[in-house]
């Protein structure tokens, strides 16, 4: 049972937001024989409901641009297929498959093929399978598409595509509750810097309790910049709103049908006997924290238009379900923002996924333990993602992003 009030007064290690990534820093930390250290969790919603973990799509890709994004999402692939390994063989945990139909990552114009042959041609250097395939393969392997207008795609059906992801965060959620970590549902509310203004030294819960800390992790998803505010740092994180649809096909495809990223950015994929399809709305801003509100009309003038041309046999579907989640969005580069601030140097930082944030929960939460334990990344090099390129405005280009 969860409660309200924490334990102790003082804890080695206090992370705000026990979602996917609290959950993951929580569970790598407690798992480390290096680490002895107290921790707390800190969560707002009981339910996580209105966390993007509750919203995702918990879909897993190596195609990136970027070698670093594609190591963390190899070694994301390699937790997920060795589960219950990684979960020490505990026989109630069950097997978690990854469902590889792959992401078809469609190129609408000479520019964008080139990008994908580039970055086809790292993905392989790094071990992944992907293929750059002209129209005609396309067409081979999955004639269902309508390829007016597609000069190419890159396709991987190597540890790419679909993972139950929720299963994943239960596990690391109560196995951290079994390894002695605190969870409590509360709100941090406020936080006091020592005098230097080098070191966060308590937060104050918004019951009332101040609580002494060595480490504060922000892990507060869409919320991060109201977190950073309390230790007086500014990031660019904000929530954006994406949009899901479930949907059944009258004329079923005979096959399945891989991630499919069309230019115009609208993404479908199979989802057990149904289809998924989701996007950004064209007007993409910041929207409320507390904004889930669905536009029913991108559906019916957008998405469904936009399949219906990709895929003939999605002339006659029906929708059965949709909602509407939020992007914790960099809006400097669309990706995370990792590791401790340049000054306050107690406050690691563990935001800004803009929608990759449950294939790279494995290595950002196993490479922030690595930072809290000791003092540097000991697995994979993560200092690409360090806070000192949000101030010094220098982007971490990454050119696949969905």
């Amino acid at each position: 049972m969860i409660g309200n009030t924490p334990k102790e007064t003082s804890y080695d290690v206090v992370i705000v937001g026990g979602a996917m990534f609290g959950s993951s820093v929580a569970w790598f930390l407690s798992n480390n024989p290096d680490f002895d250290g107290t921790i707390l969790v800190v969560e707002k919603d009981p339910s996580y409901e209105f966390s993007s973990t509750a919203h995702t799509n918990s879909c897993m890709r190596q195609q990136f641009s970027n070698e670093i994004n594609i190591r963390v999402s190899q070694f994301a692939a390699e937790f997920v297929n060795n589960f219950q390994d990684f979960m020490g063989n505990d026989p109630r945990v069950p097997e978690i498959p990854i469902h590889s139909y792959g992401y078809m990552y469609m190129a609408g114009n000479d520019a964008s093929a080139d990008v994908l042959r580039s970055s086809q041609k790292l993905q392989k250097a790094c071990g992944a399978g992907t293929k750059f395939m002209t129209p005609d393969e396309i067409k081979r392997d999955y004639p269902f598409y309508n390829l007016d207008g597609i000069i190419g795609a890159n396709h991987n059906l190597t540890n790419e595509g679909y993972f139950d992801g929720n299963t994943v965060f239960d596990w690391w959620k109560r196995s951290a509750q079994e390894n002695g970590v605190e969870y409590i549902f509360n709100e941090v509310v406020a936080m006091t810097k020592d005098a230097a203004g080098r070191r966060v030294e308590n937060v104050t819960l918004k019951s009332g309790e101040t609580i002494a800390c060595g480490t504060v992790v922000n892990a507060s998803g869409p919320r991060a910049v109201l977190t950073s505010r309390m230790a007086g740092i500014e990031i660019p994180v904000e929530p954006r709103k994406r949009y899901t649809f479930i949907f059944s096909a009258e004329n079923p495809l005979d096959r399945d049908l891989p991630l499919t990223i069309d230019p115009t950015g609208v993404h479908m994929r199979t989802d057990g006997t149904y289809y998924l399809a989701g996007c950004a709305p064209d007007d993409d801003l910041a929207v409320d924290y507390d904004d889930f509100a669905q536009d029913h009309s991108i559906w019916q003038e957008k998405v469904w238009p936009i399949i219906a041309n990709r895929i003939p046999q999605f002339e006659a579907i029906k929708l059965v379900n949709s909602w509407a989640g939020h992007y914790a969005f960099n809006t400097l580069d669309q990706n995370a923002i990792l590791g401790p601030h340049i000054d306050v140097e107690n406050f690691i930082f563990v935001n800004g996924f803009s929608g990759h944030g449950f294939q790279q929960s494995p290595a950002m939460g196993r490479g922030t333990s690595e930072w809290i334990t000791y003092g540097e990344y000991r697995t994979l090099d993560l200092s690409p993602f360090n806070y000192s390129r949000i101030i010094n405005n220098k982007p971490f280009t990454e050119k696949a992003v969905i």
